[in-house]
């Protein structure tokens, strides 16, 4: 009787939380901003531990929000700081055709406020971007990604206001969003970041693919508990406990298997560019995971599976804090040793695609027509439980075909391409300081011997790769001249930026464009040798 009457206590409550745009509408529709907003902000009347803000504006002046879930209530870095527990960071609609994260998020927030996640809280301090493309989210239609399969209603487009696609932006951080959120990133600081996607290529048999930092400079101890600890357990529990198959991200190089044929084919990664969010926040000595899940699914079954997933993943944050913790604070200690002592890490000049061991099978799905009765275009639908599997190659990793040591420090002048080179590293969270009275010392510069611009622009940007010869000697640089150390914990990012044979750097994206011409030297010199300098820290991120 006494658990009678309890339940019927709770259950007006629980009748009162707010439910999702996609649950109100039995998944024909998704979310627009104002939906989200209001269900977190209805969501707050039911529990002191959420608090609801924004970390930014989009190009179209439009707030970005931001939830942040935790007990006791935390509304500032440094209360999260304080409670010890670590930070966990969800972000979805980066892409804002790819809408089931936005839904799943809002779901998992009241079950975490009011159900049977609620323990967490006593682990883990929870940051949700629910809707990070803003603007993109906005311009819901039925015409965008009418291959994907739901929901009817629409979604809405890849890009931001400015045509940008978000998840290449975060080392050049052209758009108020990206820079608005490595903000969010230098302040809160999560040991972990999940960003959630939805797949848009090869016919295969998962219902949600992952993917990890891929970039070779990724501290190995970090590379390594990804792949051999933390993605392991997460396929296991959804397996075991959800019933979902689940793999690396990829594409089947070339076509789709048709006719079934292991002949010339082979599962491929996608990039290992820090352009790409889940390489950058490897890049920062940080977990992070990409969630891809099947766009052929149906909607509501891409969002089951995307609450799964994040689901698994704050439950195993939340068992293995300590060492997952220890791990990246002892890949920030190694930052720091590497710019001090050595050895340097090796930045990459170029890269290449890298099998794995042994071929594995990679499962091929079969699909379906499925009509949209809003846009009369035909969608294309997963068959569940229809596959078999294909063994092939699996090019699961990258290796560096080219590298180049790390310097200790890169010094450039501070005006022109320098200014803008020095606010985007301080936008990152990158420490810059200025000389304060000259240094004369043994330096490397890269003398320009070829440059090639990409025939297409990409991003609003022509990429350059530069041909150069490496020269040694001694020079003099004026109080004033930039100074970035590699000795702190972003220190490989630092590298990665401003090293002018990186192949995704600053050079890469333009930034020293006015200064670059055969037979002249970069303005970014390497400094490698152990060097007294006068210097001060200009500016903060």
């Amino acid at each position: 009787m006494f658990a009678a009457i309890t339940l019927a206590l709770l259950a007006p409550a629980v009748a009162d939380l707010p439910r999702s745009r996609a649950e109100q509408t039995d998944y024909t529709e998704t979310s627009r901003l104002d939906d989200v907003n209001r269900f977190f902000s209805d969501l707050q009347q039911h529990s002191d531990f959420v608090r609801v803000g924004s970390f930014g504006k989009s190009r179209e002046g439009r707030d970005l929000p931001f939830v942040v879930l935790a007990d006791p209530p935390v509304a500032h870095p440094r209360d999260a700081r304080a409670t010890g527990k670590p930070v966990v960071l969800v972000m979805a609609n980066i892409h804002a055709g790819e809408v089931e994260g936005k839904e799943a998020v809002q779901h998992l927030a009241r079950r975490v406020v009011a159900g049977d996640l609620k323990p967490l809280l006593g682990s883990l301090v929870l940051l949700i971007a629910p809707v990070y493309n803003v603007d993109g989210n906005e311009k819901i239609d039925v015409m965008n990604r009418t291959a994907q399969n739901g929901p009817v209603a629409g979604v809405g487009v890849r890009e931001n206001a400015d045509g940008l696609d978000l998840n290449r932006d975060f080392m050049k951080l052209d758009s108020p969003e990206a820079r608005a959120l490595v903000g969010l990133f230098d302040r809160w600081d999560p040991l972990l970041i999940v960003d959630l996607h939805t797949t848009n290529g090869s016919y295969h048999g998962y219902h949600l693919t992952y993917s990890i930092p891929l970039n070779p400079a990724t501290d190995p101890r970090l590379a390594v508990q990804h792949r051999e600890t933390l993605i392991p357990a997460l396929a296991r529990t959804m397996s075991d406990r959800h019933k979902f198959r689940t793999y690396y991200y990829g594409n089947f190089s070339g076509a789709n298997p048709r006719p079934l044929a292991a002949d010339g084919l082979s599962w491929q990664a996608f990039s290992p560019a820090p352009r790409v969010g889940t390489n950058y926040f490897g890049l920062r000595n940080r977990f992070s995971i990409l969630s891809e899940a099947y766009s052929y699914m149906t909607f509501r079954r891409r969002v089951e599976v995307t609450e799964a997933f994040v689901e698994e993943i704050w439950k195993y944050v939340a068992a293995n804090a300590a060492e997952m913790t220890e791990v990246a604070r002892r890949a920030d200690a190694d930052a720091v040793r590497r710019g001090r002592t050595g050895p340097p890490v090796k930045i990459g000049a170029a890269h290449r695609p890298k099998a794995l061991s042994a071929p594995v099978d990679i499962l091929v799905g079969e699909v379906k027509a499925v009509r949209n009765p809003r846009s009369g275009r035909d969608m294309t639908a997963m068959v569940e439980d229809k596959f078999v599997p294909l063994r092939v190659p699996d090019f699961g990793a990258f290796e560096a075909t080219r590298t180049v040591d790390a310097a200790r420090m890169y010094l450039f002048p501070p005006g022109g391409t320098g200014k803008a080179a020095a606010d985007n590293l301080r936008q990152h969270g990158v420490v810059v300081e200025e000389l304060t009275a000259a240094l004369t010392a043994d330096v490397e510069t890269v003398v320009v011997e070829g440059i090639t611009r990409g025939e297409k622009p990409s991003q609003g940007h022509r990429e350059v790769r530069l041909a150069g010869q490496t020269r040694a000697g001694r020079a003099t640089f004026p109080a004033g001249t930039v100074v970035v150390r590699t000795a702190q914990p972003l220190g490989t990012l630092a590298a990665y930026l401003l090293d002018p044979e990186s192949d995704d750097g600053l050079t890469t994206w333009n930034v020293f464009d006015p200064d670059l011409a055969v037979g002249r030297a970069h303005p970014v010199a390497r400094l490698r040798g152990d060097v007294r300098l006068a210097a001060k820290v200009v500016g903060g991120p």
